[in-house]
């Protein structure tokens, strides 16, 4: 099959690879259909994350269509439909009783893309199957179940969950990517009282204002007194950092209220500096968290019901053959607009069997 594989800081290739095949009974094996990038797998490409070694086929959001299931795989079988989340989780170990996948000490977490080949090809190996796919309803496009693998769950979970948005509050999402855009989407099921938006990007802030943000600023014109207007010199009761780089990290810190909440969901790749000098005195909350991927099942309902807008997301499409044509549009959004991009097309139409564990 084709995949895309690292080949180190800055190097990736669509290239040929072998099959995958079921390792263990608990794994399936999914076609995928539709598959996106990441701003992580940017992170990975350039380096910022050296558990990913030369050789890693990237990815960890896709769609699908099981095509084999190992013997202890109950929940999918071949020819099912399905999402394939972000993480994978062996439902045994302490942290997984916890619901906290993320941090799964029995081989799952964040592997697909990082520790083991992930979905970025034509096939992939799924492990622990039964916990790791989630079935898709028939009314659920396969384009749209590409933002419940990762983005929304994540901007739900580390930004709005940890962050402790409740009505009425003052929200401040920095970056207004795909996962600061899905945040500002899910904060409103808590009915805050403002959601102000900021991002150097236009179009990204003319997108967050279609998607529900009450107001939007450009971070370099003066954001920090946008908020302090707003709250008569208050500041922020959440402010949800979605960048990733010291700079937004700050400007966070800076916004938040005495007794407010700093949610970090972006991935940094380099140190930050913690200002405790100034925030020492001031009850400031900072969390900081890998999605747990526990909210999938109940935002796949939403979506299911139609009331997870998600399409508009999705800005840019393309054929797997064009993986690295889609990751320079993604790479560059500032000067193409891209938001998320998705991938899908032609597929081998078999797959090398193996037998099953």
């Amino acid at each position: 099959m084709k995949a895309l594989v690292f080949q180190g800081p800055g190097q990736t290739a669509w290239t040929d690879v072998p099959d995958p095949s079921i390792k263990d009974a608990a794994d399936a094996i999914v076609r995928v259909d539709t598959v996106t990038l990441c701003g992580t797998d940017l992170h990975i490409v350039k380096g910022d994350v050296p558990e990913v070694t030369p050789g890693r086929v990237l990815g960890h959001e896709a769609a699908g269509t099981v095509v084999e299931t190992g013997g202890d795989v109950r929940t999918v079988r071949p020819g099912d439909r399905v999402l394939i989340s972000c993480i994978s989780a062996c439902g045994r170990c302490r942290f997984c009783r916890e619901g906290r996948y993320g941090q799964c000490l029995g081989g799952g977490g964040w592997v697909l893309g990082r520790t083991v080949d992930g979905t970025q090809a034509e096939y992939v190996r799924v492990p622990f199957a039964d916990l790791s796919v989630h079935p898709l309803p028939s009314t659920v496009d396969t384009y749209d179940a590409l933002l419940l693998a990762d983005i929304f769950p994540t901007a739900y979970e580390v930004g709005v969950v940890n962050g402790g948005v409740r009505p009425g509050d003052t929200v401040v999402v920095v970056g207004a990517g795909p996962v600061g855009l899905a945040a500002i989407v899910t904060a409103q099921l808590y009915s805050p009282g403002r959601i102000i938006a900021v991002d150097l990007a236009e179009p990204r802030l003319t997108a967050a204002r279609s998607l529900g943000a009450d107001a939007t600023v450009r971070a370099d014109e003066g954001p920090e007194r946008l908020v302090a207007d707003l709250t008569e010199e208050l500041g922020a009761d959440v402010v949800i950092e979605a960048v990733g780089v010291p700079e937004s990290f700050e400007m966070c810190t800076r916004m938040v209220r005495p007794g407010g909440r700093v949610a970090n969901v972006g991935v940094h790749g380099e140190p930050v500096t913690l200002h405790l000098e100034d925030l020492w005195i001031k009850d400031v909350t900072i969390t900081t968290g890998l999605v747990d991927a526990y909210s999938t099942p109940m935002l796949l309902r939403m979506m299911a019901d139609g009331r997870l807008p998600a399409a508009s997301l999705i800005t840019h499409r393309f054929e797997l053959r064009q993986m690295e044509e889609a990751y320079d549009v993604f790479s560059h959004a500032g000067e193409t607009g891209a938001l998320k991009v998705a991938l899908g097309g032609p597929q081998h139409n078999a797959v090398t069997v193996a037998s099953q564990v």
